[in-house]
Order: structure tokens, then sequence, then C-alpha cells
């Protein structure tokens, strides 16, 4: 019998892509989505027509908010292993919903962290637990590259949230046993990235504007460096970490490290733009305590996890850009 699964979160970009590789691999895969007015399930509808829903995917309401509903989902499901992915995510509104955020991000882990232990010791049962962890919680880092030894300098209210449930997953495992890992994943990105991200904002406007659906692109801060790499390898490794003979934390990033500029060139490029041509600065986008350089050591993951990015950063430009384009024409196409 294969194993099952629970996902929170798993109508996000990271979400949908571990759905991807634990339904590839003959998990039953629960998914934990939260009730709203529309159905938000675009990122998995091609997963929930082209599998038996019965058999290996089913969504569940549920929220971070509500430990007894959480309770219940894990009644239901039984998995074999969690996946914590759900969150507010974006770290600049985490500075306009700083309550909203530590809520979701922080106290949400911590009651996912208690109902998967009063389920493994209620059923006599080890459920593994994986927690998305974020390179934000470096902050103003110490040292570059950061690795899982560096000290966090948390430098947003979501980063300060990331913080507290990383510490809460070694509390658990300390205290009682848990299996729980964090994954301290640095940047990914795919053509499945919220809109509102600054690299998928980059590729669907530079592509709007080249077929002439937006005129301008307004950004904040260009010279902030992040360590980027492809969401499709990160879950990867992700999967790995539950799969190893004991609960240990990896830091997961390519070991580059490129600024936000240097995506709008080559995003513009792409397409035959000049990227100066279109774009306005707006220091409303910028962020009141900024994060200037991230760059990870994933050193540990590839030696204990045998896990390496299959895609490079401009591999990665183009894919986003060549998703979007295809999305725009479209645009264009039904508006005409």
């Amino acid at each position: 019998m294969g194993k099952s699964a629970l996902i929170t979160g798993i109508t996000g970009q990271d979400g949908s892509y571990l759905a991807e590789l634990l339904l590839s691999k003959g998990y039953t895969v629960h998914g934990l989505v939260r009730r709203t007015s529309s159905f938000a399930t675009g990122r998995i509808d091609h997963l929930r027509r082209g599998y038996d829903q019965e058999a290996a995917l089913k969504l569940h309401y549920g929220d971070l908010g509500d430990g007894t509903g959480l309770r219940r989902v894990l009644e239901l499901t039984a998995p074999d292993e969690v996946y914590n992915l759900a969150a507010q995510s974006h770290v600049r509104i985490s500075f306009d919903q700083p309550e909203y955020t530590a809520d979701v991000v922080g106290l949400g882990a911590l009651r996912l962290l208690e109902a998967v232990r009063d389920h493994s010791r209620n059923n006599q049962r080890e459920v593994r637990l994986y927690q998305a962890g974020s390179s934000e919680m470096f902050g103003q880092a110490a040292e570059v590259p950061q690795r899982e030894t560096t000290p966090f300098h948390p430098r947003s209210p979501y980063a300060c949230a990331k913080v507290y449930a990383h510490w809460q997953v070694l509390n658990y495992r300390e205290a009682y046993g848990l299996f729980a890992v964090n994954g301290i994943l640095f940047n990914h990105e795919s053509p499945r990235r919220g809109e509102n991200f600054v690299t998928r904002k980059i590729s669907r406007s530079a592509t709007r504007i080249a077929v002439g659906l937006q005129k301008r692109l307004a950004l904040g801060n260009l010279e902030a460096r992040r360590d980027w790499g492809f969401a499709g390898d990160y879950v990867v490794a992700m999967w790995a970490m539950l799969q190893q003979p004991k609960p240990e934390d990896y830091v997961v990033a390519t070991g580059e490290s490129h600024s936000v500029r240097e995506f709008l060139e080559l995003a513009f490029a792409h397409l035959g733009l000049d990227w100066h041509k279109y774009v306005d600065f707006d220091e409303r986008l910028t962020r009141p305590a900024e994060v200037d350089l991230l760059k990870g050591d994933a050193s540990k993951a590839r030696r204990v996890l045998n896990w390496r990015p299959q895609v490079s950063f401009p591999q990665l430009v183009a894919m986003m850009v060549e998703a979007d384009l295809a999305l725009a024409q479209r645009e264009l196409k039904a508006s005409s």
C-alpha cells in the first residue's frame, strides 16, 4: 500500500509542484484548502482532471488558524507525511498585515505541530512533518553564504514568524521525539509564482508590454540580491528530507546570487526589449527594512540528500517569460 501525504497550501506554487511529485511516486495526496468565495485551484486543476480524485487526490477544507479543524483533517486522512506550505508568504505585505502574518505563519505552524503530536500519540503511529522555512529568516545575514548554522536576523514580520515556527519545530523534535524538519529554502520561482512577487511581476509585465497590453512597469529596489532557483527542483528536496533515517534541517539553494536588476535585464532581453524604456522606480514598493543579500550554501543537502538544482538562473527566467508570453498572447487574442 502506498504512502499518503497531507499538504497545507496545496493550491500555491510549491503545493502544486509537490502534489505532482508525490502523485508520480504513487502517494495518495490530501490537500488542505481555505474556504473562500472562489475556489482558487487553478494551479492544481490539471491534477484534479488527470487523477481519480477518489483514489489519489483529495481536497479538504481547513485553516492553520483552526486547531480543531486541523485535528479533524488529520484523523480523516491519517497521513504518513505532512508538508506545511501554507502561509501569508509575501514579505512586503507582512508589514501591512503583521498580526495576520504572525498568526498564520507562526502560530499556525505551532497549531499543526500540536495536532500532529496528538494524532501520532493517540494513534501510536509516526507522522513525519516538513516545515517550510525561508531564507528571509537570515535577513541581515552575519555571513555569506548562509548555511544551517548561520544565526537568524529577521527583517520583516514574515521572517520573524518563520523564525518562531522554525524553533517550534526544533522544540517539538527535541521535547517529544517528533520527526519534524525545517527546510530553509531560498527564493524559488516558476510560471506558477503569484503575480505580486517581483519575479513574476517582471515576467508578466514584460510580456504584456511586448504584445502591447501594458505600457509601464513600476518596481522598488533593483539592487537586492537573491539566490533564485526553480520551485519544481526544490520540492524534491522537501520530499527527500522526510525519507531520511533521522530528522534534520537543511538549506536548499543554488549557491548563486543575482540582483532584481539582473532578472529584469534577462527577462526583457529575452523579448528583444530594453527595460530602461519601460521601468519606473516606485518608493512605495520598497520595504521598511531591506534584506540586501541572500546566498545559500546547500552543501549539506547535496551530501546527505543527494540533491542538486537542475534549472539554471537564465533557464528559469526564460521559462517564466515563455509561459507568460503565451498567456499574454491569449489575453491579446481574447481582447481583439
